[in-house]
């Protein structure tokens, strides 16, 4: 493929070049949670700030790891990964936030995706739709095993990924409410726990490039809860999904070391 970036080494949309990412790479989607996930690696650097993509690079445990930003939603979380995996990265772990559909998911509660309900468009032209998005089973386990540690709230199991924000929120005021609330409906039926916008584009990405793959939410809020008249509070604070990425990395690090990986 063509590099379309003014400088060939690096990347078109991330503008980096292989060799200044490490290969564990934390992906958040807003550009300012960046700084606040770089300030928990040992001496970060900022290696590109453009469009929506930050990234910053730095070490743990020795080991060179990253966070780049990926925007809303699947196309440039798309995006991201591909570059990323081009220079070199091989591990990926998205952190964000999730509105809660079950009601025992509670705002401030930590989510971590085993897989993903693959209502979006990004995803479909890289597999067919029969084809499942799936999170990798040993970054899950070091996230399950990361929050556990920690004692945090936590929740796993299948998330649903969509591209409109108010589809979700205000599916009723769209000409295809119809399929929108009755699928919405089927998804708290068979037991999904929240709603996000990335995970399902990542998943099968990954399972393209074959690479690892996970991710973990801050819970914001619940409208189920709030239809229930339930509390359901904002949450706006995503420490504890950032330190949970951060414990699992270092979880991974040493796996990989003692597996020889």
């Amino acid at each position: 493929m063509k590099n379309y970036s003014e400088d060939a080494s690096r990347q078109y949309h991330i503008q980096v070049a292989e060799g200044e990412v490490g290969r564990y790479v934390i992906l958040p989607g807003d550009p300012k949670r960046c700084v606040k996930i770089a300030q928990y690696f040992e001496n970060p650097v900022l290696i590109a700030d453009n469009r929506e993509y930050v990234t910053y690079t730095g070490t743990l445990d020795g080991v060179k790891v990253s966070v780049t930003s990926t925007g809303i939603g699947g196309p440039s979380a798309s995006i991201a990964m591909e570059e990323l995996y081009r220079c070199g990265a091989d591990t990926f772990i998205r952190i964000g936030t999730c509105g809660g559909m079950q009601t025992q998911v509670k705002s401030g509660d930590v989510v971590v995706a085993t897989g993903a309900i693959r209502m979006e468009g990004t995803s479909r032209e890289y597999a067919p739709i029969e084809f499942p998005a799936v999170a990798d089973l040993t970054v899950t386990n070091a996230l399950v095993a990361a929050a556990r540690e920690k004692g945090y709230p936590l929740h796993t199991g299948v998330v649903q990924c969509k591209d409109a924000f108010y589809g979700q929120h205000e599916p009723e005021t769209k000409p295809v409410s119809y399929e929108l609330m009755n699928k919405w409906e089927a998804w708290k039926r068979l037991g999904c726990l929240a709603s996000e916008m990335e995970s399902a584009a990542l998943f099968i990405v990954a399972s393209y490039l074959r690479v690892r793959a996970g991710s973990c939410f801050l819970v914001v809020a619940n409208q189920e809860r709030e239809k229930l008249g339930l509390e359901n509070p904002v949450a706006h604070d995503t420490s504890m999904a950032i330190q949970v990425a951060v414990e699992a990395i270092r979880r991974l690090i040493r796996e990989d070391r003692e597996n020889g990986r």
